[in-house]
């Protein structure tokens, strides 16, 4: 079955190119020339004879190769920061006997390899049509661009290509990673928590009147209702259910130290996966969900969404996260979000800082924060510090490296420390804990009753 490509111009072909077997060719019988010209000059002619005959041969197999017809670059319109993204490219020749099909693709450096990619195009479905794949790994969130291609083609020979190229208008939208969201364990808990696996074990723990249960031991005796006791000589224990409406704020830091990688992929991106698979955990849960993220000024306040059907709405706003190389405003960031709350919330914030001197402002700021809400600081563990303390010191330099590791963890633990007698609640974890310690850590407040 023929692919059904765009009909395109009639694009210019570039001048006639070696390709590297000829290369390795000609390179090849340099040295011989130069030794039948040293043994027999009056033989001198040879190698300029050979240089034509290997020219005429590039040029002749060149034009076997035939032409190309209509030929693409077909990307996905969406995907995902640090999952695979196929770029395609699709061609028709007419004529010819070719050899080899090769393609290059020029694209924005948010979307991995450097910007560029090369592939090799097979046969598909007829002798004249040829396709190939490039598996791209999108690094960072954004519009990326794939502006230019270019395609060669080789003739039986293997000596002389034709090549084309070509501009595109080619957009790829790259999107938080959801991944953790589809995942099967999330989905089979989620599903749990709706047949009421979950909600048998949050009630009973909670501040509003469910219902009365005949007492059975084993039960916490603070539940007995002792008046509906005695009206039916029997003990009979309250049943509450937990508080549902509450309101959870996702705060990230898009400073400069958020901005760096871990494990290939920056803090803030490894940061907005945990939340929204936590944030769609919590809408689940019947509590509301909002957005909030700054650098030095606010970039992004969603309103509060309470449904799970409008979790599209929190996706967009994590997306439009931009990353920064500046010190975030923990001062005016946190003012102005306490500002805007007008009731009792969960304040998670991501972020992350690099000295007790940077983190100074961070602590002020929170400790104000703390007096009207409940907030709960996450952080991405340091598994570079861990693996310099641990190098074994076999120079004075790899020592030096491993006590000033020491010294920045020590440093790192005083804060959270500090954080904690203030009464935050802080959770470090590697990048691929953190999304489900932070599930676990908002039921266990959540069942606790601290948020209203």
């Amino acid at each position: 079955m023929a692919l059904a490509l765009p009909k395109l111009a009639n694009l210019p072909s570039l001048p006639i190119v070696p390709t590297e077997r000829a290369a390795w060719l000609a390179a090849g019988f340099a040295p011989v020339a130069l030794v039948i010209a040293a043994m027999a000059p009056g033989t001198w002619i040879a190698a300029p004879a050979a240089a034509v005959v290997l020219l005429l041969l590039i040029v002749l197999d060149a034009g076997l190769a035939g032409r190309a017809g209509e030929w693409d670059v077909r990307a996905p319109r969406d995907a995902e920061v640090g999952q695979p993204a196929a770029l395609t490219m699709l061609a028709e020749f007419t004529g010819g006997q070719i050899s080899r099909v090769e393609g290059a693709l020029e694209f924005d450096p948010r979307l991995g390899g450097g910007g560029r990619a090369e592939l090799s195009l097979t046969p598909h479905s007829t002798e004249n049509y040829y396709a190939g794949t490039y598996q791209t790994k999108p690094e960072r969130r954004g519009t990326a661009q794939v502006p230019r291609a270019w395609l060669r083609w080789a003739g039986p020979l293997g000596l002389g290509a034709r090549q084309q190229s070509r501009e595109l208008d080619t957009e790829l939208r790259i999107w938080p990673d959801l991944s953790p969201v589809r995942s099967r364990e999330l989905q089979t808990f989620l599903r749990d928590a709706q047949t009421g696996l979950i909600a048998r074990r949050i009630r009973g723990e909670g501040t509003q009147f469910e219902a009365l249960s005949e007492y059975e031991p084993g039960m916490d005796r603070r539940r007995i209702d002792w008046k509906a006791s005695a009206r039916h000589t029997k003990l009979y224990a309250r049943e509450n259910e937990s508080e549902r409406n509450n309101q959870i704020v996702f705060a990230f830091d898009c400073g400069q130290a958020m901005c760096e990688p871990v494990d290939g992929m920056p803090r803030i991106d490894r940061a907005v996966s945990a939340a929204l698979t936590a944030s769609y955990v919590a809408l689940k849960s019947g509590d509301r969900v909002s957005l909030f993220g700054f650098d030095q000024r606010p970039q992004v306040m969603t309103p509060f969404v309470g449904d799970a059907r409008a979790f599209h709405r929190l996706q967009s706003a994590a997306a439009s996260l931009d990353y920064t190389s500046t010190e975030p405003n923990f001062t005016l960031a946190l003012a102005t979000l306490t500002a805007k709350l007008q009731r009792r919330s969960l304040i998670i914030l991501f972020s992350d800082f690099t000295d007790p001197t940077a983190a100074e402002l961070m602590i002020e700021s929170l400790g104000r924060l703390v007096d009207k809400h409940l907030v709960l600081f996450v952080t991405i563990a340091d598994s570079e510090l861990e693996e310099f303390i641990a190098e074994e010191p076999s120079d004075i330099a790899v020592l030096a490296r491993s006590v000033t590791a020491d010294t920045l963890a020590n440093q790192r633990r005083v804060v959270l420390q500090r954080l904690r007698r203030m009464g935050v609640d802080v959770i470090e974890a590697p990048w691929d804990q953190i999304g489900y310690q932070l599930i676990d850590r908002y039921f266990m407040i959540k069942n606790s009753e601290a948020i209203g």
